[in-house]
């Protein structure tokens, strides 16, 4: 008699990573674009862009980064902390964070996102708050999603393209 496999769910950790590749190329992720708490970013002379400010997104986020003469440019919180201790450098490059973590008022966990990997003569920039929502305004796939919901609410309460 066999006995019926029971696999316990993944854990967050455990959760299979969002792959971001750009070879001389850009990227960009803005909006509600993935559920995933794990990322892998292999880049070369590139550009990316990560909005990590989803409420959907878990507390804890792993970032591992290979990345050469590239810019990764992470939009988050005003109280998220990022961890990028364990990063090993070649060439220049540096994390650019000019706001830092505001400081909780309810005392509550703050998201934490950890940096790993290796970067040669790369920056990682990190935009916060209000910043964070300038730059993803300014995305043109952002406002054209932006721009088909609020046609798609106008149409569903009987307004379909009025201005006054």
């Amino acid at each position: 008699m066999t006995t019926p496999s029971i696999t316990p769910p993944l854990a967050d950790h455990m959760a299979p990573a969002e792959h971001i590749h750009a070879d001389h190329m850009a990227v960009k992720h803005i909006g509600e674009w993935t559920t995933s708490g794990r990322f892998e970013i292999r880049a070369r002379s590139g550009f990316v862009v990560l909005d990590l400010r989803s409420k959907a997104l878990p507390e804890e986020i792993d970032i591992r980064l290979y990345v050469r003469r590239t810019t990764v440019k992470l939009l988050v919180d005003d109280a998220a902390v990022i961890d990028h201790w364990d990063l090993k450098w070649t060439g220049r490059g540096k994390v650019k964070d000019a706001q830092g973590p505001s400081p909780s008022h309810d005392g509550s966990a703050n998201r934490r996102i950890t940096l790993l990997g290796c970067i040669d003569s790369g920056e990682i920039r990190i935009n916060r708050g209000g910043i964070a929502t300038l730059v993803a305004l300014t995305d043109r796939a952002h406002r054209q999603e932006m721009r088909r919901t609020h046609e798609i609410a106008e149409g569903k309460n009987g307004q379909k393209g009025r201005r006054s």
